[in-house]
């Protein structure tokens, strides 16, 4: 399927690695031109580069810590000056601080707020006037199914991921009449890094009725879909991708 993404460029956060550069890799083998953002790891963001130059798109890692305000801004400018456009947004940058609420601190709590759900706000806020210039845009914001039903030990992430949604319902109204998309993609148990541990766990899998964890390249050819001109009468939704564990 030819998704027609050639020629447009795409900001991923949390590029580097896991959902975030399967998404980038699925926008690539589409033709389009990749800037992700990293926060730490620059061998990572190196290596990560370089692959998805394989593609014969552009690509470009920048460091940016999104739930700065400033660096959001300076990391898109930096982008619309050495890309020329800015097509695609897709927010993926998150972090965990799992705790039950009891031994929760104030900071456990505000930092994953300020990642997940400020920062996503500080990229959209960054690129909203690009995109509604251009009448045309895609905006997906990877959100949870935590966010949709909650997780014990987890009120700071499913609360951040419940906030993307409802971001993701607002921003689609304010910019639907400029020719910008806004959906929301909800993974549940997906293989990365953070959830290796539980690839073998049967109580995990039992939960989820296809009875297996999902893959990054799942995700990624979701977003690589409702990023293309076919999902352009898709706005506001929340795509749930879970094997079926939040029917």
């Amino acid at each position: 399927m030819n998704l027609n993404l050639s020629g447009q460029t795409a900001i991923v956060t949390g590029g580097s690695r896991g959902i975030g550069y399967a998404v980038c890799e699925a926008l690539a083998k589409e033709g389009c031109d990749i800037a992700f953002l990293y926060a730490s790891n620059a061998q990572k963001a190196e290596e990560a580069a370089a692959s998805l130059s394989a593609y014969g798109v552009r690509v470009k890692a920048y460091c940016c810590h999104v739930e700065h305000e400033e660096e959001a801004a300076s990391a898109v400018q930096a982008i619309k000056e050495a890309f020329g456009r800015i097509d695609i947004l897709v927010n993926n940058a998150g972090i965990t601080r799992d705790k039950l609420v009891n031994g929760m601190k104030e900071t456990d709590f505000s930092d994953v707020i300020d990642v997940n759900l400020k920062g996503a706000f500080h990229m959209i806020r960054n690129v909203y006037p690009i995109m509604a210039r251009a009448r045309a845009g895609r905006i997906i914001n990877i959100s949870s199914i935590s966010g949709l039903m909650g997780n014990a030990g987890q009120v700071n992430y499913s609360a951040s991921k419940a906030g993307m949604i409802g971001m993701t319902k607002s921003v689609a109204k304010e910019l639907t009449a400029r020719g910008v998309t806004c959906n929301a993609i909800a993974p549940g148990f997906i293989v990365t890094d953070m959830t290796e541990k539980f690839t073998e766990n049967e109580a995990v899998l039992s939960s989820i009725p296809v009875k297996r964890m999902g893959t990054p390249e799942e995700v990624g050819a979701l977003a690589a879909y409702l990023c293309s001109p076919m999902a352009a009468f898709i706005t506001g939704e929340v795509i749930r991708i879970d094997g079926g564990m939040a029917m």
